[in-house]
């Protein structure tokens, strides 16, 4: 597998396109998806096809889904490559530019392999199916006595063979089959067995190309200076001490635009980096920030999510009439779970570079999740056509969902019509902290009651601002959240209670920009509902595993929960002063469990192990698997553990790596990953691993030490 970063006309030239040979697009990402030959003359207008083999036997791929190091440059080619026969060397890669015929580009919600299982392979399936008739019908043979292996199609009686380069253009002319067959499982050579991952010598030797080692001719650089309470205005500018900084071309207001408002902002533009970011630090700007001190405050926001919680919120769905049952349960608790914002914090800042030229027409580099997403916004906010804009995506170093939030391209667009030249904004880790935007801080409030030794009763109130309503404007005031779907519904995590169970919703608006955050609300609601079903499960004198597995009817969730005890050894004693936690939740169509081991280390805890059980259904490549885990493992003990993001007066407290903390390497407990193999049609990777690992921990330290955490993040050395 290749993995290049090129433009379309470079593309078609290296690929010397005068025969095409075998071009083959898809409609939609379903199971459902159809296929399409593309014609020459179509390719020559835009890169439409996925997957084109020309006549020299060269295979190429036009990958979807950016790469922010989930992998999916290694794991989409593995598709095709499996059901074309040949090795992953043999895929050249070629990044989508956001058209519409390529469907959702997107990299987000651990969608990539999920949805592309079965269109990316069934092309691959068709194109072989292809090959082979083409090759029978030369030979004069039975199609079913041809088998495809290494890049050709061989009839195995005769020891004839031919290669995909002499038979595409002929194959090229065949109706592309409807129901290609698919290999089955078992015969597998790729898909489910560890590859190495090609892209990574690149990375390593630094001849990856991120959207920080960008350069145009003719660029300049812009560094960006916001207001430090985020939606100020600017009342005045002394740019006297700027313009003496060598390299400095010009001062302008600018303006961030973000999906559910616009602010101010000012550039300072120069030849180069250095000299911008120098000029920035000079520049003198003076804010008119209105009421933004008392609106943009972390202390007021969840002030207002805990008075929410005493007055009932907006039913998402009920079983049963909770509220009267709860009234007259003998044993029963209440209590309340708080999560903070929290940073994306990309080792890779956000940054951009974007050309409006004189003819209307734009150029866009940039490390974005969604080259689609990119298309509509820019074209949106520049008021132009998709067929004016060309977007050229680079690797991510990092994203976590901020990059699919395009504030910092646009800024570079509007940067770029006022100078009619490339611009080059580079966020600093200063304005990526302090700016946002953010993961919401939530609260849930939760209520549960038992019978005879069995949870029987679930109220989960989930309180605090709304991605759907602050970024998509499309939430109600009397509409629950839809997203807790996805997360706390009893249809998701698959708890049956037999008296009744809730989910409710109340929105606490806040003007702290928010949006999603590796595992979305997962990562928030995951530590209400795992802690306080472990709280209940004492309350019920039930060994925590227990409780869950008497109201998990579920089968896979049963087989995830049982490996996950035998793995770490669930039934094990351990010395005093020492403890073990679990957690389960499913997002992303996988299932995650967590066992957590602590042991008491002077006033705090000493997190010993992690065990981590997935149920992802199929996937790719059981290394990666493993090791997006484990990064979901270290985001999710350094959301519980270390610091969040808060606001005083308006301005955000934290501003660079020494005070929003990630836990380091010499921080990073032993890890155990485990992989069940269920057979399920794909689940998610990239995000399911994170939402158990905070509440595993939490119930850890309550076994070792007694003591009940409901508010994160907490000090792990001192445990009052």
């Amino acid at each position: 597998m290749e993995n290049i970063q090129t433009s379309r006309r470079d593309f078609l030239k290296a690929a010397g396109f005068t025969s095409l040979g075998l071009a083959i697009g898809i409609t939609g990402f379903t199971k459902d998806a159809s296929l399409k030959k593309v014609a020459p003359a179509v390719l020559k207008l835009e890169i439409n096809p996925f997957i084109i083999i020309d006549t020299t036997g060269n295979i190429t791929l036009v990958n979807p889904r950016p790469d922010m190091g989930q992998g999916s440059t290694q794991a989409v080619p593995s598709l095709l490559a499996e059901e074309l026969e040949v090795s992953l060397e043999k895929v050249l890669i070629v990044q989508s530019d956001g058209k519409g015929k390529y469907g959702s580009q997107t990299s987000g919600g651990s969608s990539s392999v999920r949805e592309l299982w079965m269109p990316i392979r069934k092309a691959g399936a068709a194109a072989r199916e292809m090959l082979a008739a083409t090759a029978a019908k030369r030979w004069n043979v039975p199609v079913s006595e041809c088998t495809a292996e290494d890049g050709k199609i061989w009839h195995k009686a005769s020891r004839r063979s031919l290669s995909y380069g002499e038979l595409a253009d002929e194959a090229s002319k065949l109706e592309i089959p409807k129901e290609p067959k698919l290999k089955e499982p078992k015969d597998f050579k790729i898909i489910g067995k560890y590859n190495k991952r090609l892209d990574v010598p690149e990375r390593v030797t630094g001849k990856a190309v991120y959207g920080l080692d960008v350069d145009v001719p003719g660029m300049v650089y812009a560094a960006i200076v916001h207001s430090p309470m985020i939606h100020g205005k600017v009342a005045s500018i002394d740019d006297s001490e700027t313009k003496k900084v060598k390299g400095v071309l010009k001062v302008l207001k600018t303006e961030r635009t973000m999906p559910h408002r616009t602010s101010e902002a000012v550039a300072v533009v120069a030849t180069n980096w250095w000299a911008a970011l120098k000029g920035k630090r000079a520049l003198k700007v003076n804010w008119d920030n209105g009421n933004y001190a008392k609106t943009v405050d972390t202390a007021g926001y969840f002030a207002a999510t805990y008075e929410a919680a005493k007055k009932d919120g907006v039913n998402f769905e009920e079983k049963g009439d909770f509220t009267a049952k709860y009234a007259t349960a003998k044993e029963k608790l209440e209590s309340h779970y708080e999560t903070p914002f929290l940073a994306h914090a990309p080792i890779e800042p956000e940054n951009a570079v974007a050309h409006v030229k004189d003819d209307g027409s734009v150029e866009i580099w940039a490390p974005i999740q969604g080259p689609d997403w990119a298309l509509r916004d820019v074209c949106g906010y520049l008021k132009v056509k998709p067929e004016q804009v060309k977007i050229n995506v680079t690797l991510l170093g990092g994203a976590f969902g901020r990059k699919a939030y395009h504030d910092f391209l646009l800024e570079a667009c509007h940067i770029s019509k006022e100078l009619k030249k490339p611009v080059k904004v580079i966020w600093t880790r200063e304005d990526d902290i302090t700016q946002g935007p953010y993961r919401p801080g939530m609260l849930s409030h939760m209520q549960g009651f038992v019978e005879n030794g069995k949870i029987t009763g679930f109220h989960h109130h989930a309180i605090g601002e709304s991605i759907v309503g602050q970024v998509f404007k499309g939430l109600k005031d009397d509409e629950a959240d839809p997203w807790l779907s996805e997360e706390i519904s009893t249809g998701n995590n698959k708890y049956q209670f037999a008296a009744a169970s809730k989910v409710s919703w109340t929105n606490v608006k806040t003007d702290i920009p928010v949006v999603w955050w590796r595992s979305v609300y997962a990562s928030n609601f995951g530590w209400g509902q795992e802690c306080f079903i472990d709280e209940l499960a004492h309350l019920a004198k039930k060994d925590p595993l227990q409780a869950r597995l008497e109201i998990l009817p579920d089968e896979r969730f049963k087989k995830v929960l049982e490996t996950l005890a035998e793995k770490a050894n669930w039934n094990e004693k351990l010395p005093e002063g020492s403890g073990k936690g679990i957690a389960v939740f499913k997002s992303f169509g996988s299932i995650s469990a967590c066992c957590i081991t602590v042991s008491r280390k002077d006033a705090g805890v000493k997190i010993d192990k992690v065990v981590s059980v997935i149920d992802c259904g199929y996937y790719v490549n059981p290394d990666n698997v493993k090791a997006q885990t484990e990064g979901n493992i270290v985001m999710g003990i350094t959301a519980a553990i270390k610091d969040g993001i808060t606001f005083t007066n308006g301005i955000c407290d934290q501003t660079n790596y020494h005070q929003f903390n990630v836990m380091r390497i010499n921080e990073a407990p032993p890890m155990e990953i485990h992989i069940v193999d269920s057979g399920a049609v794909p689940g998610g990777v990239g995000e399911p691993g994170l939402p158990p690992v905070a509440p595993a921990l939490g119930n850890a330290i309550f076994a070792a030490t007694g003591k009940r955490l409901r508010k994160l993040p907490f000090d792990i050395n001192n445990i009052a």
